[in-house]
């Protein structure tokens, strides 16, 4: 058996060389297309690629058994005809952009060689949105799909590659590997000709990526909090997160994982839910499904990624009809002594009640960061203040605001850019926070014209010893001579620096004052500051005045200084001049 699986990495490493010379062989003639010839290869693929979108939907379900195959036509559809549409219009070839005001050109200058990492749970609509961007960006593709999704990924390959060559595209651009192995993918992230890497998947393979020597696009998992909050229209919030997570049975990464409401909104929340559809566990049944549903490492069992409500019932144990819509468990905290607070990949949601909102984001935050880092987050209210505050707050770089996640964070629903890799920035060990396109996939040359001499670019001068006219040994000896008749003796760097002060005064103008307003009325300051005036201060774009005297509680404090609502002041009241020209260039109150 070893010598069969050495003898299968060799054929597939073997396999991975061989494309990545074709594509890069092919790529060498793509190069030189004009934009508009680009263009057309990416919409003769793109509409390829829809024409087969179900039968490709279809495959991907009957060869991984994940999800459900009207959702993944959806996706499909996703990459296949609202990112084309995103892209239309969009300069990725030759002159980018004109400046003639600074004297640049900007160049674009495709990458070569994507290597193209595939996930199990969106094995076809993947492989088109990573396909499209890459041509988009004048760029040849060699894709690596998951072993347990090679005959779908690679069918959904051939449909684009037959496409691309009857609009003109040099033969070899798009390639699949069809004895995908982990041995081939390292092959291919390693290779001398990939020019950058595009990796959906496990951590591991991210990792993977990212310690490739190569440049690459690598996304974290996700672990997507939703804020309920008191402000939304409940039923309407609960009917759009049943949606979100039930999507393809829960197998997209920005899927919801946890609602976190106030405790009063849980019997409208938990009746919304009923009316949905969504099946109530009890307290064994949560039990049961935290034992199935995530490994000792809070990892997920992938014997339960994409499964259907009833199918995970009937692994843990117990019923539940088969109209049932999502697995819904309470949960009474987040992390580690609190399994179903983690990212589940099915249609298993989680609800957590607390005080009320600022122990809300707190419990968000703490979701976010038990496994979510920079990824994605959802609030449903009306209440706009709240939702500024929510999205400062939460460290996610997609925080949607009420719409169902999958469809929001990809583009179905919002005006992100349309995408199956969600970046999710530093804090989760990403090059980048953006929804991945085709100018990610780009170099940009510029041309930079001479604009000034060398001696113009400095704003800086050296001192000289004459400043309108005034000569500077004079000035020290004018100052030494006027002390010595007066009997001062002062050392002779103190008079050198009193002069080189009077100096650099008259070198730099002084900005004029700006008299106060006439009638400026004065703006009282507030004895007494809690949280609640903070919030309305924050709702109604307001400033609140304090001064040494006044009383600030620690939460209003905290929350005011995330929003930057606090002006002090040393007096007792400020005025209007205090306004403008006071802390941050506060302006209005």
């Amino acid at each position: 058996m070893s010598a069969m699986l050495k003898d299968q990495d060799l054929i597939s490493v073997q396999e991975v060389r061989s494309k990545v010379e074709e594509a890069y062989a092919a790529w060498q003639i793509y190069r030189t297309f004009s934009q508009d010839q680009v263009d057309a290869i990416v919409e003769t693929v793109a509409s390829a690629a829809r024409a087969n979108a179900r039968r490709l939907a279809e495959l991907a379900v009957e060869e991984t058994g994940y999800g459900k195959a009207e959702d993944k036509l959806s996706k499909n559809l996703l990459a296949s005809d609202v990112l084309p549409r995103a892209m239309r219009g969009m300069k990725t070839i030759g002159i980018l952009r004109e400046l003639p005001e600074q004297k640049i050109v900007e160049i674009g200058v495709p990458m070569g060689v994507v290597a193209a990492i595939l996930p199990t749970t969106n094995p076809t609509s993947t492989a088109i949105y990573k396909t499209l961007i890459s041509l988009k960006a004048g760029n040849a593709i060699v894709i690596s799909p998951h072993p347990r999704a090679k005959l779908c990924s690679c069918e959904t390959a051939a449909v684009m590659q037959q496409a691309a060559v009857r609009a003109g595209a040099p033969d070899g651009l798009i390639q699949c590997i069809n004895n995908s192995t982990i041995e081939a993918t390292d092959a291919l992230m390693k290779h001398h000709r990939t020019g950058v890497i595009l990796s959906t998947g496990g951590s591991g393979i991210v990792r993977a990526a990212y310690s490739s020597g190569k440049p690459a696009y690598g996304v974290g998992p996700g672990n997507v909090p939703v804020l309920l909050d008191k402000s939304a229209d409940v039923e309407e919030a609960v009917a759009k997160i049943v949606q979100g997570k039930a999507f393809d049975f829960g197998t997209v990464c920005s899927s919801e994982q946890a609602v976190v409401a106030e405790h009063g909104l849980r019997e409208r929340i938990m009746a919304a839910l009923k009316t949905r559809k969504a099946f109530l566990c009890d307290a064994r049944q949560t039990e049961a499904l935290a034992k199935l549903l995530l490994t000792p490492r809070f990892t997920v069992n992938p014997d339960c990624v994409g499964q259907s409500p009833t199918r995970i019932a009937q692994m843990a144990g117990f019923e539940v009809p088969a109209d049932t819509s999502i697995l819904v468990v309470e949960i009474k905290g987040v992390g580690k002594q609190h399994p179903l607070s983690a990212e589940k990949l099915s249609p298993v949601l989680s609800v957590y009640f607390v005080a009320d909102f600022a122990a809300a984001v707190d419990a968000c935050e703490a979701i976010l960061r038990f496994g979510g880092l920079g990824h994605t987050a959802v609030i449903h209210a009306s209440d706009d203040a709240r939702i500024r505050e929510y999205g400062l707050r939460m460290p996610a770089f997609r925080v949607l605001v009420n719409t169902p996640s999958p469809q929001g964070s990809t583009g179905i629903t919002t005006n992100v850019f349309p995408a199956m890799t969600l970046g999710c920035g530093a804090v989760a060990g990403n090059s980048t926070s953006d929804n991945i396109g085709p100018l990610h996939l780009i170099n940009i040359k510029r041309l930079a014209y001479v604009a000034r001499k060398e001696e113009e670019a400095f704003g800086y001068s050296e001192p000289s010893n004459t400043i309108g006219g005034i000569d500077r040994p004079a000035v020290v000896a004018a100052v030494e001579r006027y002390l010595a008749k007066r009997g001062v003796e002062q050392a002779p760097p103190v008079i050198s620096s009193v002069v080189d002060r009077f100096l650099a005064a008259k070198r730099t103008p002084s900005a004029p004052s700006l008299p106060p307003p006439p009638d400026a009325p004065p703006i009282p300051i507030a004895d007494f500051v809690c949280e609640d005036d903070v919030r309305k201060a924050i709702g109604q774009s307001k400033k609140i005045y304090v001064g040494p005297k006044s009383i600030i509680t620690p939460s209003a404090r905290d929350l005011a200084l995330r929003s930057d609502t606090l002006v002090f002041t040393g007096e007792g009241t400020a005025t209007v001049r205090e306004r403008s020209h006071g802390r941050g260039g506060i302006n209005e109150t």
